[in-house]
């Protein structure tokens, strides 16, 4: 498959994990787990941005599952402010689009 193709396919992961979001239980587990909790938290900025600025931020992007589970997995940096985000490459996908479906659908509402 060639990175266009990838990328589509990701997309498309990305896009009905966001029409079916997990528990509140599994993520909230999920990001316990991995760590993720350590620097975001669900209603205010920690060292990283709260769960709620995320889902605000992201909210109408179509592209954002895919988007949001490439930086959990690969990390990144400069889109909240100097503070990197580690990567997380150990984290499997399936935990990757919980967590991330949940932060764009479910976490906002707690």
């Amino acid at each position: 498959m060639g990175a266009g193709l990838a990328g589509l396919a990701l997309v498309g992961v990305g896009v009905r994990a966001a029409e079916q979001p997990g528990s509140t239980a599994d993520a909230m587990s999920i990001a316990r787990k991995n760590a993720c909790m350590g620097c975001h938290a669900v209603d205010r900025k920690l060292v990283g941005p709260s769960f709620q600025q995320i889902a605000e931020k992201y909210k109408g992007d179509a592209q954002a599952p895919a988007k949001l589970a490439l930086k959990v997995k690969n990390g990144g940096a400069g889109v909240w402010g100097a503070i990197p985000m580690p990567s997380h490459p150990a984290m499997n996908g399936a935990d990757i689009q919980t967590v991330v479906t949940w932060v764009l659908v479910g976490a906002p509402s707690k």
